[in-house]
């Protein structure tokens, strides 16, 4: 079985041939960075107009937070799943696990800066998570991802069928 997850891709006689295109992971993580940066601008200017300064800052620390949350997974499927795609899976829920743990106990230790403003902490994240998932599954609409090997051709032309 062959995947061009990682950038490449088998061609009709079943040898994997390397693309010069990036891998599957990569393109997610600018897609969905780039998605999620677009809605927080936005997002931004309306905070800018309620609450000034305060409300810009709270909804890109809550932005940031999201998209270093989701990166973290995007970078791992990159390195990992390219060679051991099996092993990437039980590497996202390990990496999952520390993640939210992590995230927690930075937030509880560190507690919420003076300047933040909770309300448009919170609008931040839930536009950031909302428009990078949107991407994300964007992105995967699009992938070609191969399941099964080609079929062998007989050298008459014709496929061989199981």
């Amino acid at each position: 079985m062959t995947s061009n997850a990682g950038g490449q891709q088998s061609d009709s006689s079943g040898v994997v041939a390397s693309r010069s295109a990036s891998s599957l992971w990569l393109r997610l993580l600018f897609l969905s960075s780039i998605a999620a940066v677009l809605a927080l601008v936005v997002t931004s200017v309306v905070a800018a107009a309620m609450n000034g300064g305060q409300g810009v800052l709270s909804v890109a620390f809550g932005g940031v937070l999201v998209m270093v949350f989701f990166a973290i997974s995007l970078l791992i499927g990159h390195f990992v799943g390219r060679d051991n795609p099996s092993g990437a899976v039980g590497l996202f829920v390990a990496s999952y696990f520390v993640k939210v743990v992590g995230f927690a106990v930075v937030l509880f230790v560190l507690g919420a800066p003076s300047w933040l403003h909770g309300r448009w902490f919170v609008i931040g994240a839930v536009v950031a998570v909302v428009f990078w998932q949107a991407a994300e599954i964007y992105g995967f609409s699009k992938a070609r991802l191969q399941i099964y090997n080609d079929p062998e051709v007989r050298k008459g032309g014709n496929d061989v069928h199981p």
